[in-house]
């Protein structure tokens, strides 16, 4: 998976090139046990500054928030450290994907779940939300990494059609439920607006950059270039209508680190839910969060249940 190949190369180069310097530091006196608490170290000192920066980055380019939602210092000081054990975790999730977030075998249900990631990410980032919904009973649950991470989100949009009816084929299902994170609820949208919501029950997005993010002028790649706000493929994305979209929710935070300004998530005709104190990665991992993404997936359980058993009743009454 391109993701986690892609990091699995980098910490192993960073971590040869470390030894490579440290043995010349054991050989001239410097301790050994200095040398291997300095990798931990490193590596949170890099996850601190980059932290650091995006929230720079999202304060210089933030929406002005209304007095009832602003932090006190308390309050900034817990949204800094959600979001930093967020990130200092997430590339072990991503490198280990396949046992972080096991998927469900393929077997027969009526209203399956697939979750799609956001950029330069892949589906290990959804391991915490997937052990939550299924206790929860709320399964099957599967999963889409796609890439390589830098070419158009058109792309991405081909793979998660192809993804879809794959899991449309194995459930034997009419209709998938998305749920996506950042970059991935544009994915979703790219793909309705070339085929349409049919096969899709509802989309769920979690901080998705609508109207673009500061943020993405950081980072090459066609993908990112696509997110920069006043972007022409952005704009054309959200001028077109489709005929007969999907009902839509997108859960957003006023405080989001990496989509700024912040309400770039909000999306005309979506059900926009507002989030106080939860920065873009710890969305993923967040109870209250997960908490509305398992009461709306209920909710499309429970209307399905309504519209499926009227149809039952009459296909009984026609038959005797």
């Amino acid at each position: 998976m391109w993701s986690a190949r892609t990091l699995w190369t980098l910490t192993l180069a960073a971590i040869a090139i470390y030894l490579f310097f440290a043995w010349d530091a054991v050989r001239t006196g410097v301790p050994l046990w200095l040398v291997l608490v300095g990798i931990p170290v490193i590596y949170f000192a890099v996850i601190v500054l980059f932290t650091v920066a995006c929230f720079s980055v999202a304060w210089l380019f933030h929406t002005e928030r209304p007095a009832e939602v602003r932090l006190d210092a308390y309050g900034c000081a817990r949204l800094f450290g959600n979001e930093l054990r967020s990130l200092l975790f997430s590339a072990s999730r991503m490198m280990f994907y396949r046992w972080a977030a096991p998927e469900s075998p393929p077997l027969r249900a009526d209203l399956p779940v697939l979750l799609v990631h956001g950029v330069l990410c892949n589906a290990g980032v959804w391991g915490r939300l997937m052990r939550y919904l299924r206790k929860r009973n709320i399964d099957p649950l599967y999963l889409i990494s796609y890439g390589p991470p830098l070419i158009g989100i058109d792309a991405f949009a081909q793979q998660l059609g192809e993804r879809i009816d794959e899991v449309l084929d194995s459930t034997g299902a009419r209709q998938v439920v998305l749920v996506t994170h950042s970059m991935g609820g544009l994915v979703a949208r790219a793909y309705i607006e070339k085929e349409g919501g049919a096969k899709l029950r509802r989309v769920i997005t979690l901080a998705a950059p609508n109207h673009g993010s500061a943020l993405a002028w950081l980072f090459p790649g066609v993908c990112l270039a696509q997110m920069r706000p006043g972007n022409a493929w952005l704009a054309a994305l959200n001028r077109r209508t489709t005929g007969n979209p999907p009902p839509l929710v997108s859960i957003w935070s006023w405080h989001d680190s990496m989509v700024a300004p912040q309400t770039s998530s909000r999306l005309a005709g979506a059900a926009n839910i507002e989030l106080i104190g939860i920065g873009h990665n710890a969305l993923l991992g967040d109870p209250s969060v997960f908490a509305l993404v398992a009461a709306e997936l209920d909710r499309v359980a429970a209307a399905a249940t309504v519209v499926s058993t009227p149809v039952a009743a009459a296909a009984v009454g026609t038959a005797a």
